[in-house]
C-alpha cells in the first residue's frame, strides 16, 4: 500500500488545543494508529461507532442489504458520581435487513447505559454489546449476533484486505476548522457467511460487507446539517468511500474521498475534486422527509452513477439516537452504465438537522 507523508503535522497538532469543546479530546493532525489498540473504544471521546453494511445473498437467490451499527457516547453528566448506575458511557446499536421483495427496511433499535455488564465497549479490541446483541472481532473475523424483533442476524465479516486509513493516516477532516475531524478506518471486502432468519425462515447466506470505525468530539461544523456518505467495494477487489457535508441549502461544507486500487494503491481527493449531484428523490409516506436516492458523484476524473437496490431504506431510531436517517445498499456504475461495485449509502439530515 502507498502511503502518504504529512510533514509537520506532529508540531501543528501541538499548537492546537488538546481539549474540545464542552472538555471532550480534539482530534487533530499527528500521531498514527496503532492496531490492536484501536479496533477498540475510546471513551474520552464524545461519540463514536462501529459500522457494518453489506449485500448478501442465498446461493442463487436475489440479493439483500444487511447493516449493524454500534455506537458509543460519552454525555458528560454524572462523572464524579461514584454510584455504578452512573451513565458514564451510553451504547445504542441499530440493525437493519433491506430485502427488496419485502419493499421496506426491516430494522430494530436498542439503547442503555453501560454499566455491570449490561452493554459496554471494550477499550483493548472491537466488543460491543447491549444484551444479547453483539459485535465482536475474533482474530480475522467480525462476528455480529442480532436476534431483532423481526429477524435476526448470525454473520461473520472475514477481513481479507489490510486496513484502510482514511483522510491523512486516519484523521480525516469533517469542516473548515481543523478540529472538525475524526479518527476514521475502514475494512472493506469483509468475507460474508452465516444465516439471517426472518420468521420462521432461517436462510445462510454469502456476500461481501464494508466496517468503518470513526471516533470523535467534533464532526460536524455549527452551519451543517447533515451529510452524504458512501463504501462501495469495487468488483476488481478495490474499494471507494467518499462523502460531503452539507449546510440547509444543499451544498457542500466539506467533503473528501479515498481510493484504494485493485492494486493496493490509495489515492485522497480533496474536497474540490468532489461533486455530488441528485439524480432521482424518494419520499417516505410516513415522515414526509425527501431523500435524493441516486446521484451523479464525480471523485477527480471519474463520473459515477449510484443507484439504490431499494428506494424505502428509511430508518426512524428516535428510539435511540433520535435521528430519522436513509440507509441502504447501492450499486455502483459507470457513467454509461456498466455495474463497477456494490455498498451502501447513508443520507443524514433530510429530516430535520442531524443532533449528535
Amino acid at each position: 500500500m502507498k502511503r502518504r507523508t504529512f510533514v509537520g503535522l506532529p508540531l501543528l497538532a501541538a499548537a492546537w488545543p488538546s481539549r474540545g469543546a464542552e472538555g471532550y479530546p480534539a482530534v487533530v493532525p499527528g500521531g498514527s494508529l496503532a492496531f490492536p489498540r484501536d479496533h477498540g473504544s475510546h471513551p474520552a471521546y464524545r461519540t463514536e461507532w462501529w459500522y457494518v453494511t453489506g449485500w448478501v445473498r442465498v446461493r442463487g437467490g436475489e440479493p439483500s442489504g444487511v447493516q449493524v451499527t454500534f455506537f458509543r457516547n460519552r454525555p458528560r453528566l454524572a462523572e464524579d458520581n461514584p454510584s455504578r448506575f452512573a451513565a458514564r458511557q451510553l451504547v445504542f446499536a441499530h440493525a437493519a435487513l433491506a430485502d427488496p421483495a419485502h419493499g421496506r427496511l426491516r430494522h430494530d433499535q436498542r439503547a442503555a447505559r453501560a454499566i455491570f455488564d449490561l452493554a459496554g465497549a471494550d477499550e483493548s479490541t472491537t466488543r460491543t454489546w447491549i444484551g444479547d446483541w453483539s459485535l465482536a472481532l475474533e482474530g480475522r473475523h467480525y462476528v455480529a449476533k442480532i436476534p431483532a424483533r423481526e429477524f435476526s442476524l448470525d454473520l461473520a465479516f472475514e477481513a481479507t484486505q489490510p486496513i484502510l486509513l482514511q483522510g491523512q493516516e486516519g484523521y480525516s477532516r469533517k469542516g473548515p476548522e481543523r478540529w472538525q475531524a475524526s479518527r476514521y478506518y475502514s475494512r472493506p471486502q469483509l468475507a460474508v457467511s452465516g444465516r439471517v432468519v426472518v420468521g420462521d425462515r432461517a436462510r445462510d447466506v454469502e456476500g461481501r460487507a464494508w466496517l468503518d470505525h470513526e471516533w470523535s468530539s467534533e464532526v460536524m461544523s455549527a452551519d451543517a446539517v447533515g451529510w452524504d456518505w458512501m463504501g462501495i467495494n469495487l468488483e476488481d477487489g478495490g474499494a471507494l468511500m467518499a462523502f460531503r457535508m452539507r449546510d440547509a441549502s444543499g451544498a457542500a461544507r466539506w467533503a473528501a474521498a479515498t481510493l484504494r486500487s485493485a492494486e493496493g494503491v490509495v489515492r485522497t481527493y480533496a474536497r474540490e475534486e468532489i461533486t455530488w449531484t441528485p439524480v432521482r428523490h424518494w419520499r417516505s409516506p410516513r415522515t414526509g422527509a425527501e431523500y435524493p436516492v441516486e446521484w451523479r458523484v464525480r471523485v477527480g476524473e471519474r463520473e459515477y452513477r449510484v443507484r439504490p437496490l431499494m428506494d424505502d431504506a428509511e430508518l426512524d431510531s428516535r428510539a435511540s439516537t433520535g435521528t430519522i436517517y436513509w440507509e441502504g445498499p447501492v450499486q455502483l456504475q459507470s457513467a454509461e452504465g456498466d455495474p463497477l461495485g456494490r455498498g451502501y449509502l447513508e443520507l443524514t439530515g433530510y429530516a430535520g438537522k442531524l443532533d449528535l
